[in-house]
């Protein structure tokens, strides 16, 4: 996959770019990433890339000139999909990675200031947001999003099962996890897990994995793949929580 990150701070990539699963992609040639800065594409001598908005009010907008020239550099053919991180834009989820790991060619445009020229949206396929908050820029949500679809592209992770058996994937949120010592300041990992019993554990860690989401994010639950033994066990700790008086986070039911 190739990917153009547009910025304004090509240098804020350094870190994020070189190291951990991205790095190794890249070292690999599964990924190849490279930096535009948008200050290339301005014509004037102080390299300005925004100004004061029409009809007045506080902050400043990116200009159009230098990011739609900046984005028309990039945009190699049909197959270049390209992204404006902005925090009015779709959620990004894990359905959402998969389904840009299929894409060849990805080009991330980053705002700034109180956001771009209403004309440069014209120029992109899509608008993600990596949650309802504000941050200085669309810097941070590109690293975001670069790093989880990184990690789905074939040979990235060093088990071909990691990426499928983690959080969000089927919905939920991820089953508890233990290593060694099996006793660590009295707390013993469960007995399913030592027992060698693999279906026995897929059935604990699937269980689990219901129960964490249910007292944590029961939103989830609504639009989750579950099965009728995942909805009879829903029910029986919904079931046990009246009994205790005790509930979710954040309240909610079973999806359906």
């Amino acid at each position: 996959m190739r990917v153009h990150v547009l910025t304004l701070f090509p240098e804020m990539f350094a870190g994020p770019l070189d190291h951990s699963i991205v790095g190794r992609a890249r070292q690999r040639g599964i990924l190849e990433v490279q930096l535009v800065n948008i200050r290339d594409f301005t014509t004037d001598k102080h390299r300005i890339v925004d100004d004061t908005p029409y009809g007045g009010g506080p902050g400043m907008v990116m200009k159009p000139e230098p990011l739609f020239a900046a984005i028309e550099s990039v945009r190699e053919s049909s197959a270049t999909h390209v992204i404006l991180m902005d925090p009015q834009g779709h959620p990004f989820t894990q359905k959402r990675a998969w389904e840009l790991a299929q894409k060849p060619h990805l080009v991330l445009v980053c705002g700034h200031y109180e956001g771009v020229d209403e004309r440069v949206r014209t120029l992109v396929d899509e608008e993600l947001s990596i949650g309802d908050y504000v941050l200085t820029g669309g810097e941070l949500p590109a690293m975001v999003v670069l790093d989880a679809v990184c990690r789905l592209l074939p040979g990235a992770l060093g088990e071909a099962a990691s990426a499928q058996e983690e959080s969000f994937e089927d919905g939920l949120l991820d089953h508890p996890h233990y290593t060694r010592p099996a006793v660590f300041r009295g707390m013993a990992v469960p007995d399913v897990l030592l027992s060698g019993h693999h279906a026995e554990i897929r059935r604990w860690r699937r269980r689990e994995a219901l129960r964490r989401t249910w007292l944590r994010r029961p939103d989830l639950l609504a639009s989750a793949r579950l099965t009728d033994e995942d909805r009879r066990w829903l029910a029986e700790l919904e079931a046990e929580a009246s009994r205790a008086g005790d509930g979710p986070e954040q309240g909610g039911g079973v999806g359906g």
